[in-house]
């Protein structure tokens, strides 16, 4: 592929400090590299590229809660706003127990990405506490979330972080943090948070918003390859809100879910799997081990599994240069964040897998949660159909003006968004100019 070449004189800036280096293993070293991939297409905006390198803002919290024994534990909490020059933060909080900074500070950033790329006016912004809530009792949960709202409610607000579900939250987490904020500023801010309860000012459609961003973009990708989705083969890493919501919609159109894999376990059914009944087994088991309508197989083999089209949605860091060349997949198309190394990426590139990146094919979720505070200021909502459908309109042209970009330059689909979303958060900086 053609490389631009950029006379600007690059930006001044002091060595990274060592959590902020791309040569540090983790996600945010996974982030620079993405970063120095697009620069040389940022013409003189390249001038500004060592915003996107370093977080506005990380809060690291103490979080102590009163345990049910009647101990005092201390969880590790975070807060990162990686860049506002477009508004307010924007992104999900996550439980987990392998929880760290470098993972907040990408996930952060690849918000600013996502944000950007289907031209929302959010900036990024991540939150986690390094905790496995499954070894909690939901008043410990609760206490949790409480106190950790209450640590950062010094950043976030309406108008400058807004929260949502990530990882291991739902809808009743952001009914806690949407309670604690709103308590602590003496009055109900139901815009604080997005993926409420539909009760307490939730958007209708926004459960399934990530899955259907996901399933539009990938009907769109196999249009340009010429993939038939009705006879596709799909594989589905992570089977929840995401993978679970993609396979329903994709196996609607007469595709065929032949892998699926999560933290329980892998499956496999050439002739494929009754989407329907896996699902209401997951929810009523947590995971999909012991599903009786297809074969159990080895976790290795998920990615071998022959398929069309291969949809990572779990965690960061799945789709590695181990495993890349074993995909048979035609398309990748990216529900996770970061599930993709740049190594694995050249390797997919290389086998001519297309990979419809993290940061256009999931951003489904923030478009319906940025339709949810739109909702909420005016305290006036939409329904199901007119949210699907501005959801699918808007995932739809944001596709294909990456698509084009990545034509016009003959880049690969996530250096194109990078190369969309980057311009855009750099104009916006540069415009804004320097305070003080």
């Amino acid at each position: 592929m053609s490389q631009p070449t950029n006379s600007y004189a690059p930006a001044v800036a002091l060595p990274l400090p060592s959590y902020l280096q791309a040569d540090k293993l983790g996600p945010w070293g996974v982030y620079l590299q993405q970063v120095d991939r697009v620069t040389p297409y940022l013409g003189h905006l390249a001038r500004w590229v060592e915003t996107l390198k370093h977080p506005k803002r990380a809060l690291i919290v103490d979080v102590p809660i009163h345990m049910d024994d009647g101990r005092i534990a201390h969880f590790e909490g975070y807060r990162v706003q990686h860049n506002t020059s477009r508004g307010p933060g924007k992104g999900g909080v996550r439980f987990h127990q392998d929880v760290t900074l470098s993972e907040v500070m990408a996930l952060s950033a690849w918000m600013s990405v996502k944000n950007a790329a289907v031209n929302v006016p959010y900036g990024g912004a991540k939150g986690g506490i390094r905790v496995d809530p499954k070894t909690l009792s939901r008043g410990e949960l609760e206490r949790l979330t409480r106190r950790y709202t209450s640590e950062i409610g010094i950043i976030i607000g309406p108008s400058k972080d807004i929260p949502a579900p990530d990882v291991n939250t739902n809808e009743q987490v952001m009914a806690w943090m949407m309670d604690t904020y709103s308590m602590n500023v003496g009055e109900t801010a139901t815009g604080v948070v997005t993926g409420k309860p539909i009760q307490l000012g939730g958007s209708l459609g926004r459960r399934e918003a990530t899955g259907r961003g996901v399933y539009t973009v990938g009907v769109e990708a196999a249009q340009r390859i010429g993939l038939d989705i009705s006879t596709a083969r799909i594989a589905v890493q992570g089977f929840g809100n995401v993978g679970g919501i993609a396979a329903k919609l994709f196996s609607e159109t007469g595709a065929r879910v032949v892998a699926v894999q999560d933290h329980s376990g892998s499956l496999y059914r050439e002739s494929g799997m009754d989407v329907d009944a896996l699902l209401f087994h997951v929810k009523q088991t947590g995971g999909v081990a012991g599903f009786t309508g297809a074969d159990v197989t080895a976790d290795a083999d998920f990615w071998s599994a022959p398929c069309d089209i291969l949809i990572p949605a779990a965690l960061e860091g799945q789709i590695t240069a181990a495993n890349a060349g074993q995909i048979t997949a035609r398309m990748v198309i990216e529900g996770a964040n970061g599930p993709t190394s740049p190594e694995a990426d050249d390797i997919l590139s290389a086998n001519g897998v297309l990979v419809v990146p993290d940061v256009i094919a999931n951003a489904g979720g923030v478009t319906v949660s940025y339709f949810e505070w739109v909702q909420d200021f005016s305290s006036f909502f939409w329904s199901e159909d007119e949210i699907n459908a501005r959801l699918v309109r808007i995932m739809k042209e944001a596709f294909n003006t990456i698509w084009q970009v990545a034509q016009d330059h003959k880049v690969t689909l996530r250096t194109a968004t990078f190369i969309v979303a980057c311009t855009r958060i750099l104009q916006a900086r540069e415009l804004r100019g320097l305070y003080p």
